[in-house]
């Protein structure tokens, strides 16, 4: 009867065991979330989007000794960040795109298959809004700590987005660019798939312009405030040098400047 009493008792243990850890990959969102790096094809515009799934990772800058100390200050203090699951744009959000939901394209350098560029924070706003409606998703623009979470892979990729110490395979940048956009997806991806996040185009995010980190969200949520005048712009772009293309690396544009090296990517929220 004890032995009996005992088993009975281990096996109601684990069991109890077997259910806390299912309930909490549901608390992190993980029990019924797609295979990272699956895609997704929004059925009216053909954007595809890859699925980022939830998990935590250490945000910023790890050392200053190679960077210019105002910049090492803007990627500290290094921070955990815990993301929820999202899809995020496979690509940089292109000139035959844009123009399929706004009817124009301001782009500098033409090409359907090239990212758009000269557009300021509340145009891209807007084409996340007006694609939204139109298609039926919540689509929007990417929080800034979604997109270094997405471009590190979680934590995989440590200096730039993608594998490798070099980024002359992953980005467009001032070194092999011939000064000028190229058509997206042309380069290495990240191990979750995500294609040009190193360069290309600079990608503007949802945050408002903070100097450091100090009070950041360590949800995934976008840092925002009342009177923002300036947003956090991410990754890096055709004219950047190499050491402004590291995923760790911020900077920010006023809300209504446009210019040929900054351009978007969206990301989609599950409903």
């Amino acid at each position: 009867m004890k032995i009996q009493i005992i088993l009975i008792s281990l096996m109601l243990g684990l069991q109890g065991m077997a259910g806390n850890a299912q309930a909490d990959e549901r608390k992190h969102g993980a029990a019924s979330e797609p295979a990272a790096g699956k895609v997704w094809a929004e059925p009216k515009t053909g954007m595809e989007f890859v699925w980022v799934p939830s998990g935590c990772f250490n945000m910023g800058g790890s050392s200053a000794s190679d960077k210019e100390e105002q910049q090492a200050f803007e990627e500290q203090p290094v921070h955990k960040v815990c993301v929820k699951g999202f899809w995020m744009g496979r690509y940089e959000v292109t000139q035959a795109q844009y123009r399929q939901v706004m009817d124009n394209n301001p782009s500098h350098f033409l090409g359907s298959d090239k990212p758009v560029e000269q557009v300021n924070w509340d145009d891209a706003s807007k084409f996340a809004e007006e694609m939204g409606n139109s298609t039926g998703t919540q689509v929007r623009l990417p929080s800034e700590a979604e997109w270094e979470y997405a471009c590190r892979a979680g934590g995989a990729h440590k200096e730039y987005c993608g594998p490798g110490g070099r980024p002359d395979r992953l980005a467009w940048y001032l070194e092999n660019s011939g000064k000028q956009t190229h058509a997206v997806g042309q380069l290495t991806p990240n191990n979750w798939g995500l294609y040009d996040m190193s360069g290309n185009v600079l990608e503007l995010t949802q945050d408002c312009e903070h100097e450091s980190y100090r009070g950041a969200p360590a949800d995934g949520s976008a840092w925002e405030s009342v009177n923002c005048g300036s947003h956090v712009v991410r990754g890096g772009s055709w004219a950047s040098i190499p050491a402004n293309l590291r995923a760790a690396v911020r900077s920010d544009i006023d809300t209504g400047v446009q210019f040929y090296i900054y351009g978007l990517r969206v990301a989609r929220t599950l409903p």
